[in-house]
C-alpha cells in the first residue's frame, strides 16, 4: 500500500490503494492530509506539544517480573550469557542503544533478533557495507506515476528496534545518517523531520578484529551508545548443548513476543520514577570526572555519560526489584557504560589495554578513599 506523512503531525502510515488522492484522516492526529498545514504566523510565540507520559506506570516489582520474562524469553535463544541478557534489557528499559562488539559467530546478530522478537516490536535489519548510501537507510523521495507527486519511501531506519550488522563497513557519510534518529529520536530529510514510533531502539554489531575495508565509528558517534556489550566464546557444556537445540530448527524461528510495545513503554516511564540518593548520584559523577583527569586518558567521558549511566542504574535497579539505585548497581554498569566513550594515550596501552581496565582501577581508588 502507498506509504504517507501526515502534514499535520509528521506520523507515517500506509493508506489503501482506493484512498489514494483522496481524503483520508491520519491515524495518529485525525486531520485529513489533504487539509493545507496551518502556517503559523512569524510573530505569534511558538508553542511545544509534549508527549504525555502514560497513564499507568510500571512499579519496581512489576518491571522486576517483566524484565524476567523478556530475559528468560531470549535465553531460549542464547545459551550461557546471562550477564549480557541482562545488559541488554538494561538498554532497553533505559531507553538507550546498544553496541555489540565481538568476534564473528558469537550470536550478536541473533540477541539482538531475540530481543525484537520477545518485546513485539517491529525489526528491521540494516546490513552495512562501503556501497550503502544514507538513503537506502533513511529513505528517500520517489515519482509517484499515479498522483504525479514525490512520495518519501521510507527506510529500514523507521522501525522500533533496528539492527545495524555491522556498522564499521558503512562510510562515514551513511554512519552519520544514524546520528539524528539516536540522539534524538527523529529523521529530518529535504527540511522535513520525521519522528521515529517509539520505543526506539539500534542495536550495531561490529568486529574488532578485522579492520580491512572498515571505518572506524568517530568518538560522536561511540558517545551515542548506551552500552557497549561483548558476548565471547560459549563454554564447552554451552556449545553443545547449543548444537542439540538446533538439530531440527533455529529457536528463534519459533520465538514469541512476551509483552509488547505499550507495555516496554510503560517500563521506559516507571524506570525515571526509581529513586537515585544524593550520595550516589555524588558517586556517580566523581566517577564519570575522574576520567577526565585520569593521566592515561586523552578524552574522558562526556555529560552524556553521567546521565547514561544514571538512567542505566535506574534500570539495573528496576529490574532487580528495586526502588532505589545503590552504589553497588553503579559500579556493575561503570564499565558497559563509560569505557566505550574513553581513549587512551598510546604511550599507556602497555599498562591499559583498553577503557574498562581505568574503570576498573578507578572504581577500585574510590572504594578506598
Amino acid at each position: 500500500m502507498p506509504k504517507r506523512v501526515c502534514p499535520h503531525c509528521g506520523h507515517p502510515f500506509e493508506i489503501p490503494d482506493s484512498r489514494v488522492g483522496a481524503a483520508h484522516p491520519c491515524p495518529n492526529c485525525g486531520e485529513n492530509i489533504l487539509k493545507p498545514r496551518q502556517v503559523r504566523d512569524p510573530n505569534e510565540k511558538m508553542r511545544l506539544t509534549v508527549t504525555p507520559p502514560p497513564e499507568e506506570i510500571f512499579q519496581a516489582v512489576r518491571l522486576a517480573e517483566i524484565a524476567r520474562q523478556i530475559s528468560a524469553n531470549i535465553e531460549r535463544v542464547i545459551i550461557g550469557k546471562p550477564e549480557q541478557v541482562r545488559l541488554a534489557v538494561v538498554g532497553l528499559f533505559a531507553e538507550g542503544h546498544i553496541l555489540f562488539e565481538d568476534v564473528p559467530g558469537v550470536a550478536k546478530t541473533m540477541l539482538s533478533r531475540a530481543m525484537a522478537q520477545s518485546v513485539g516490536c517491529t525489526f528491521k535489519r540494516i546490513q552495512c557495507t562501503p556501497d550503502l548510501q544514507p538513503e537506502h537507510v533513511v529513505g528517500d523521495f520517489i515519482l509517484n506515476p499515479t498522483t504525479g507527486r514525490k512520495d518519501f519511501r521510507f527506510g529500514p531506519l523507521f522501525s522500533q528496534m533496528v539492527l545495524v550488522d555491522e556498522i564499521n563497513r558503512a562510510s562515514p557519510r551513511t554512519q552519520s545518517a544514524l546520528l539524528e534518529a539516536m540522539g534524538e529520536g527523529m529523521v529530518t530529510m529535504d527540511r522535513v523531520s520525521y519522528r521515529l514510533e517509539k520505543p526506539f531502539m539500534v542495536m550495531a554489531t561490529q568486529n574488532p578484529i578485522e579492520q580491512e575495508g572498515t571505518f572506524r565509528l568517530p568518538e560522536a558517534q561511540m558517545d551515542r551508545f548506551l552500552l557497549r556489550l561483548s558476548l565471547g566464546y560459549p563454554s564447552a557444556a554451552e556449545e553443545k548443548e547449543m548444537c542439540q537445540r538446533v538439530q531440527q530448527q533455529h529457536p528463534i524461528e519459533t520465538l514469541a513476543a512476551v509483552t509488547t510495545a505499550d507495555q516496554v513503554l510503560k517500563c521506559q516511564r516507571g524506570v525515571r520514577e526509581i529513586q537515585v540518593g544524593s550520595g550516589v548520584c555524588d558517586y556517580l559523577v566523581e566517577l564519570t570526572r575522574a576520567t577526565r583527569e585520569h593521566p592515561a586518558l586523552r578524552l574522558g567521558a562526556s555529560p552524556r555519560g553521567s546521565l547514561g549511566l544514571f538512567h542505566a542504574a535506574q534500570a539495573l535497579a528496576a529490574i532487580q526489584g528495586h526502588s532505589q539505585v545503590t552504589t553497588a548497581q553503579v559500579k556493575i554498569l561503570a564499565a558497559p557504560v563509560l569505557a566505550h566513550r574513553l581513549l587512551l594515550r598510546r604511550e599507556a596501552l602497555q599498562d591499559y589495554p583498553d577503557g574498562a581496565a581505568v574503570i576498573q582501577e578507578i572504581v577500585a581508588r574510590l572504594a578506598t578513599a
